[in-house]
Formats: C-alpha cells, structure tokens, sequence
C-alpha cells in the first residue's frame, strides 16, 4: 500500500510543477522506503539460516539419541545372556543330584550359546557394527523378556532346592525326635535301675548285731535320691499338665518366702513330699494300731522286714501282696500326694483312684512306688534300733544351727556368716537321731515377712 502510494506521488511529482519543498519531502519517502526494503530482505535471510541450524541440530540429536538406543540394547543382550547362563549353571547344579543326563547336556549347550553370543556382541562393540533386526527398540525389548525368563527358571530351581532342604531338615528333626525319645526310655531304665533295690548293696549280707549310724545314713541317702527322683518327675507332669507351679508352692508353704533363684522353689514341692511321706514316721506302723510283736522281738520282727522288701521290686511285691502292710502304706501315701485333680489332669481320667488297683503302665506311680519302698525300709530300719530312731524338723523362723540343719543349697556364694543370719523357711528332709549321733535335717534358709520361731517336733 505505501509503495502504490509513493508511486502515486511519484507520478504526481512528474505531472506538476515541482517545488524544492516537495523534491526534499520526495527524497525522504524514498530513502525511508529503501531502508525498510532493504530491511525486510536481511530478516528473509536471516530466518532461512535459522531453519538450516535447527536442521542440523536435529540430525546430531538423532544420531546421538540412534547410538544410545544401540548401545542399550547392546548391553540388554548382554545382560539377557549373562542371567541365561545363570540360570542354565543353576539347572546344570540341579541335574547332577539326582543325576539328569538330559537335562545336564540341555544346560551345557545353553552355556555355550550364550557364551558365543557374549563373544559375537564382543566384536560387534569393538567393530562398531550393529545389526539390530528389526529394530533396536525391538530387541531391547526381547532382550528384557529373555532375562526376565531365565531369572524365573533361577528362582524356580531355588525353590525346588530349598524344598528339598526343608524336607531333608524334617527328616533330620523326626530322626532327632525319635533318638531323644530313645535316649528318654534308657535315661528312665537307668534311673529305675538305680531307684532299685540293687543300689543297696552296701546293705546285703547285713545282721542286726552288726547294724550301725552308718547303714542307716546309707538308707536314708537313697530314700532321698529316690525322693527327689520323684519330685522332679512330679513338676515335670504338672508343667505338662499346665498347673500353676508357683501357686501349688503358695498352697504348700504358707509363708512368703523370698527364693535365691526361681528354681529353688521345687524345694517347696519336696518339703511337701517328704512331710506326707514321713508323716507318723515314729509309729509302727504309720498310725496307731498296735498288732505288731511285743518289744522284746520288735526290732527282729522290723529287720526282716526290711530284709523282706530290700531286694524285690517294688511294683512286683505290691502285685504279690495287694494286701500286706507295705500296700497300705503305698495306697495310703499315694492318695494323699496325687490330689485327684491332679490324677485326672495328669492321665484324663481317675480310673486307677476309683477301682483302687495300683497303675501298671504308670511312670509317676512306679517312680513313687520306689521312692515308697525306700521310706518304708528307712522306717523299718529304724525300728530295728534299739532305742529306736527317731525323726525331727525344723519349725519355721528358727535361726541356723549347724549342728541340727544344713542348707538344702549347697551354695559357695552365700557365706557360712550369712546363714547363720538367716532363718528357716522350711524343712525339705527331716533329721534323725541315733543314739547320740544326729542326722541333719536339710532346710531352706531365707528371709520371712512375719517369722514365728518355733522349737523342734518330732514327726
């Protein structure tokens, strides 16, 4: 439009009289459009540069984004070939145990594909020759799913051999189960052997005028051993049974007694035994009846009991005599030990209590039958005496007196000074008096909240 303009005055100026006021504004039109002429061809050209610049940083872009795509799916292969290898070893390790003949050579001929592979891509890197069909982004892609493959066969044979392992580990732990239960039955022979009348060998061929303290200490280490032997079966079927430990102990020992250690309660449990075992120690026959010989032949007439019953199982004599006086005792003794509670949650029912026959297949019962026969030669041994031996405990809140007690714990922390600052909490074993020796009782020493001395009793 400005240029048909200045053309129009153009042709205006050549048809009238020109003026110099006119010429000089003709001039100024004309430079100013030749200015911008010549401004609006520099600004063509510049753009037309600026579009071959943007070219050619594209087509460096694209070759540098093309020789990344390759070099990824170079290293793809790569890796895809390294987890294949994996997994072949992995199924080569898995084919030799059991032996697998086919499938050792099916991974032994993938081993050394992808081994060729690795050595084809190898060159293929050093020479810069790249031959990805159909594309890179392609094999990139099957170069993945191939790793992604022999990863799931690798963990699969994991698997299967961790299986295996666990399998061969439960073997193991059934084969342990059944040598420890073995080693259980033979630690239970051996202990009731030992619990037997062969443990009192140091008593055969032994006369009444020949009997000392010394047979009667002897006798009554293995009723001990024998009690304690069944203590500890006793805790270990009430543990079983899930009774309460700590509250039978609160039932037996009235007292608040503070325990060194946790396990020095069970002390408690057989300070309960041995109270109802011994109870009426000092009579005859355990109670009151008076058909027994006069004194003049008594200890005679207990001596051969107690010849009677040392070398003869226990179980087998009540089998023999379900009615003799040792019988009572046991039945007597053993109603008052296993509470019927107890009996019931130890073997599910009461049936033995109620028929009255003593258990064949009775763990506890023969342990207590031994232990039984033990008091009873104890008692019987005794009465062989003349004057008789006699048996006494401790009463709670006495202080200590080595002469008449030693600590159940034989303890090499707590000092001799110690002790003698403490008090009875209980009697485990009672003592006994020969003549003028005296047999210790065995007491728990501790602290009590509220101690009441009490003096000596018999039992």
């Amino acid at each position: 439009m400005c240029i048909h303009m200045v053309n129009e005055c153009m042709d205006s100026v050549k048809h009238s009289a020109v003026t110099p006021h006119k010429s000089k504004l003709v001039r100024t039109l004309s430079k100013i459009l030749r200015v911008k002429s010549m401004t609006g061809v520099a600004e063509v050209d510049g753009l037309k540069n600026f579009k071959v610049d943007i070219n050619l940083n594209h087509e460096e872009e694209d070759e540098e984004l093309k020789k990344k795509v390759v070099t990824e799916a170079l290293l793809s292969k790569v890796f895809a070939s390294i987890s294949t290898i994996k997994a072949s070893y992995a199924q080569l390790q898995h084919a030799e145990s059991p032996y697998d003949r086919d499938g050792i050579q099916d991974a032994d001929k993938l081993i050394i594909s992808e081994l060729k592979t690795l050595a084809e891509l190898k060159q293929c890197w050093f020479k810069k020759q790249f031959n990805f069909d159909p594309s890179p982004e392609v094999a990139i892609v099957a170069a993945e799913l191939k790793e992604l493959k022999s990863n799931i066969i690798t963990h699969k044979i994991v698997g299967k051999k961790l299986e295996s392992k666990s399998l061969l580990k439960d073997s193991e732990i059934m084969f342990l189960k059944e040598k420890l239960e073995e080693a259980n039955k033979q630690n239970k022979l051996i202990e009731r052997r030992l619990n037997q009348s062969g443990s009192l060998s140091s008593l055969d061929n032994l006369h009444i005028s020949g009997l000392s303290p010394t047979h009667f200490i002897s006798a009554l280490h293995h009723t001990v051993k024998s009690i304690r032997s069944f203590v500890k079966l006793l805790v270990y079927e009430m543990r079983s049974a899930g009774w309460d430990i700590d509250a039978s102990v609160n039932a037996i020992i009235k007292e608040n007694v503070v325990y060194r250690k946790e396990d020095h309660k069970c002390f408690a449990i057989e300070s309960f035994v041995c109270r109802e075992m011994f109870d009426s120690f000092n009579l005859p026959y355990f109670d009151n009846r008076n058909d027994f010989l006069p004194d003049k032949n008594k200890t005679q007439f207990f001596f051969g009991r107690f010849n009677e019953l040392k070398s003869v199982n226990a179980k087998e004599f009540l089998a023999l005599k379900p009615k003799s006086p040792f019988a009572i005792f046991c039945w007597v003794k053993y109603l008052r030990l296993v509470h019927s509670k107890m009996e019931a949650s130890f073997f599910g029912d009461m049936k033995q209590r109620n028929v009255g026959d003593f258990p064949d297949d009775n763990n506890l019962f023969t342990s207590f039958a031994e232990m039984a026969k033990r008091v009873w030669l104890l008692h019987c041994l005794a009465f062989s005496f003349e004057p008789q031996a006699e048996i006494f405990q401790i009463g709670k809140g006495c202080r200590f007196s080595d002469v008449y007690m030693e600590s159940v714990v034989n303890d090499d922390e707590v000092a001799q000074a110690d002790e003698l600052e403490q008090q009875v909490a209980f009697t485990v074993v009672p003592g006994f008096k020969i003549g003028k020796t005296v047999l210790q009782c065995q007491v728990y020493l501790s602290q009590l909240l509220h101690p009441q001395a009490q003096v000596k009793r018999k039992m």
